[in-house]
């Protein structure tokens, strides 16, 4: 690992890291985002025949009643026995986000509130490269469901069997997805933003994906809804003396495991340091002046995932602000947030914690303002909106107002 300085050029790039190459492939991503819009599903299996190298009719696009009942034939049945804990604990944890509606009754019939309604359709897209990856089908379907979304698709890429993972499969229908489509990249995210032949159009789109995918949400947003913009995974350990090395160490090798990750180390402990730097793993070592250095660096960087391994966690757990998730304590490493423990593993990367916060109720919901005013409560504001309408130049607003004090 590498050791680096609170002042170093190199801390100026972590803190200014971005999550996509988007001017590379800007171009690329627009053409397959046009063509889509354009040509639809002959689109959608042309692409699918270039990148995936699958063949198919449009019929073809969607999984069929057949292979996904067939799915649950190719799985282990503990598999569905764990399925069965993680949605308990997920269900637990969403439901305390559940928002309420509400009213708020003023003086003279004024009435304000605000009703919040799931949205009619998501769309998810699960990235499926060299393993897929299960896990995000709950993880990003099980909150939308919580929520009340009427209308679940899930788009991920074909095997070269032209199938999808049976898990992914499973997961899908136990879940009541209402529909899985074979398509992956860019061409999958023009689907569900515009719609086709075969594919209905959503209302949001969710999930994480590869560049290309990062960039289609980038390019839709606006004609669609987006949860985030994730790019590669990251981890911070805030650590001193008091911790423990080899659990520093396997928790940075499992971020290794994510292709283009960052994995930081923020210690004042030079013993520490000195110890971790001698380990092969692709990651930084940052020396600070205490633990509270290491709390407002770690506001600074903003990471994805967020471990405090030293002896009063929660001390330092206060001074955080900016960060996806937090694990506190020596047990809580953050593969139990990837799989298990219930808040989603969709969280925000590349710095972007500082205003995105991981997936929640709030991305799979609206909320309506609602406005009530009597006669006698417009009467009271009469001249306030005319003045200001008057100031703005809006004549026509101020009359809506005095024709209804008109004789």
């Amino acid at each position: 690992m590498k050791v680096i300085k609170y002042s170093s050029k190199e801390l100026n790039k972590i803190l200014n890291r971005n999550f996509a190459k988007r001017r590379r492939i800007e171009e690329r991503v627009k053409r397959i985002i046009d063509d889509v819009r354009l040509y639809g599903d002959d689109a959608l299996i042309r692409y699918t025949r270039k990148f995936d190298r699958v063949k198919f009719t449009p019929k073809q696009l969607r999984v069929s009643a057949a292979e996904m009942t067939g799915a649950y034939q190719n799985i282990d049945k503990e598999f569905i026995a764990a399925l069965k804990v993680v949605i308990e604990n997920m269900t637990k944890f969403y439901q305390r986000q559940i928002p309420k509606s509400w009213k708020l009754k003023e003086r003279d019939g004024i009435i304000l509130g605000e009703n919040y309604a799931p949205l009619d359709s998501i769309g998810v897209y699960i990235p499926s490269g060299q393993v897929p990856l299960i896990s995000s089908v709950y993880m990003t379907v099980l909150p939308a469901k919580i929520a009340g979304v009427k209308e679940i698709c899930v788009m991920t890429p074909p095997n070269k069997f032209a199938t999808v993972d049976p898990h992914i499969l499973v997961v899908a229908n136990l879940l009541k997805v209402d529909a899985v489509y074979k398509i992956g990249g860019a061409q999958a995210i023009a689907a569900m933003a515009f719609g086709t032949k075969t594919i209905r159009k959503v209302d949001k789109i969710i999930g994480p994906g590869n560049p290309y995918v990062t960039e289609a949400k980038r390019q839709v947003f606006g004609y669609v809804g987006l949860d985030m913009m994730a790019g590669p995974s990251e981890i911070v350990i805030i650590a001193n003396q008091h911790s423990n090395p080899s659990f520093i160490l396997s928790d940075l090798a499992a971020q290794a495991e994510h292709s283009g990750g960052l994995a930081i180390v923020i210690t004042p402990s030079k013993a520490l340091a000195r110890q971790l730097r001698k380990e092969p793993l692709k990651g930084y070592i940052i020396m600070v002046k205490n633990l509270d250095h290491a709390a407002e660096l770690t506001n600074e960087i903003a990471p994805e995932h967020l471990e405090i391994m030293v002896k009063s966690p929660n001390r330092i757990l206060k001074k955080i602000r900016n960060t996806g998730a937090v694990f506190v304590g020596p047990y809580s490493p953050t593969p139990i947030g990837d799989y298990i423990a219930g808040p989603s593993h969709v969280l925000p990367t590349g710095g972007t914690a500082r205003f995105f916060s991981g997936l929640s109720i709030s991305d799979f919901m609206r909320s309506t303002h609602i406005i009530s005013y009597s006669k006698k409560a417009l009467e009271g504001v009469k001249a306030l909106v005319e003045k200001i309408a008057a100031l703005e130049g809006l004549p026509k607003h101020a009359e809506a107002i005095k024709i209804r004090f008109k004789e």
